[in-house]
């Protein structure tokens, strides 16, 4: 199969609240492709109707949307109704892996380690506890909404007082949200490719925690790959992610995001399906440390489209 051959459709930009970032990634994975000879176009659903991809002489797609709309299932269904394969996860690993409550709840049947939560809904807020909370989970505690991406709606909450404003201030993104025990050890953030993990990527952010300043503008985070760890914990976790990602189904190629608790034990938290491609973005990074180059990265993605 000669994938150059083909008319591939860079599907980029769309309507979530990552929009921009999609841009970014757009960019650079358009860029990569035609400069390896592939008829590549750019494709934003915000403008052109995916339904006539087809239509319009399109084979295939690399979807490199970000939240909402590109990664919750929904875009994927709609490649699968088409009859058009394309990158990353199908449809039922997309949908769950956006809900992060229920890939949690997954995880933790599975038996693997995911911090300590409290969920609150829109409906149920009404009658939020933060005493009971905080006694249960301790302080500090991290609350997010449950559905939204590129850590949008995030707080640290220090005091029991402000627990209520945080979930609040989380309401205006989405329904469900999680309150979640502080994870006080490292950050790290593990990507596979083809059911291969690559190296693991250490983050240290400027400020308290990874937000989307902290994510895709400041220059002062700082990424370690490799990330310092031994060898065995290097394995340990290679061998937890490869667990993580074959639970919710993933296909192609995700990113998983892992924090240390205060005692050093990993703690899944994510799954990204259409992890970031942008210069500041670390799937390249961790590739690249496993020797591969930004192109060639891109080409793999697409060839294991499905």
């Amino acid at each position: 199969m000669n994938l150059k051959q083909e008319k591939i459709a860079v599907l980029l930009g769309g309507t979530s609240a990552e929009r921009e970032v999609s841009l970014d990634s757009g960019k650079a994975v358009l860029d990569a492709l035609v400069s390896q000879g592939y008829n590549a176009h750019a494709i934003d659903p915000k403008e052109y109707d995916v339904i006539n991809l087809k239509k319009d002489g399109f084979d295939r797609v690399f979807n490199i949307l970000h939240g909402r709309g590109g990664e919750d299932g929904t875009m994927q269904g709609l490649l699968e109704q088409i009859g058009l394969p394309y990158t990353g996860c199908g449809v039922m690993a997309s949908a769950l892996t956006m809900d992060k409550m229920r890939t949690k709840m997954l995880w933790k049947a599975f038996g693997l380690p995911v911090a300590e939560m409290e969920v609150v809904t829109r409906d149920n807020f009404a009658q939020l506890d933060p005493q009971a909370v905080v006694e249960k989970l301790g302080l500090p505690l991290m609350v997010k909404p449950s559905l939204e991406g590129s850590s949008v709606g995030l707080t640290k909450v220090k005091c029991v007082e402000h627990l209520k404003s945080a979930v609040e201030f989380a309401l205006k993104f989405d329904n469900t949200i999680l309150i979640e025990e502080w994870l006080a050890g490292d950050e790290l953030t593990v990507p596979v490719l083809d059911g291969r993990v690559l190296p693991a990527v250490r983050i240290v952010p400027e400020g308290e925690f990874y937000d989307y300043e902290a994510k895709y503008i400041s220059d002062n985070t700082k990424y370690f790959c490799p990330a310092g760890l031994t060898a065995e914990r290097e394995q340990a976790l290679a061998t937890l992610v490869k667990r993580a990602y074959d639970a919710v189904g993933c296909r192609g190629w995700s990113r998983i995001d892992v924090m240390c608790d205060a005692k050093g034990d990993f703690r899944l938290v994510e799954v990204n399906t259409n992890p970031g491609m942008t210069s500041h973005s670390l799937f390249p990074k961790s590739a690249a440390t496993a020797g591969i180059s930004f192109e060639q990265l891109v080409v793999k993605i697409l060839e294991l489209s499905a």
